[in-house]
């Protein structure tokens, strides 16, 4: 049986929901910890070197703008939308890359991030279409 025919679970609409919402509220996070960063920038201080070194001014616009992103994405994620679940896998992509730099200021956050995003990544690509379903 292809694609097409097979129907939908409710397993495979439940992650892609679950991918849309983890967007959502990911993003939330990803502009609060942004706008932390930006506007008090000694908030944050590095505990060891590491290869990534940015300010924390310029890690909270990443943050920031990487957040809105991905909330957008996320609502359209609910409405099926091919870009969205595109632009999701992506961005989650970059995330997972970002949480991953992150770690020195936030080690437990920087994991928490990086394992959504990798979910996220999984639900859209294997379940993305079944919402519209």
């Amino acid at each position: 049986m292809n694609q097409e025919t097979q129907s939908s679970s409710g397993w495979a609409i439940g992650w892609t929901a679950f991918a849309g919402l983890t967007m959502i509220m990911m993003g939330g996070w990803w502009v609060i910890t942004g706008l932390v960063a930006v506007t008090e920038p000694s908030f944050y201080v590095a505990t060891a070197d590491w290869v990534f070194k940015f300010d924390p001014t310029t890690w909270g616009w990443i943050h920031l703008l990487t957040g809105i992103v991905l909330i957008f994405a996320g609502y359209g994620v609910f409405n099926g939308s091919v870009w969205a679940r595109t632009v999701g896998v992506i961005v989650a992509l970059v995330a997972a890359v970002a949480a991953f730099a992150w770690l020195p200021w936030h080690p437990v956050w920087g994991v928490i991030h990086a394992t959504m995003a990798v979910a996220i990544i999984w639900s859209l690509t294997v379940h993305g279409r079944d919402i519209t379903a």
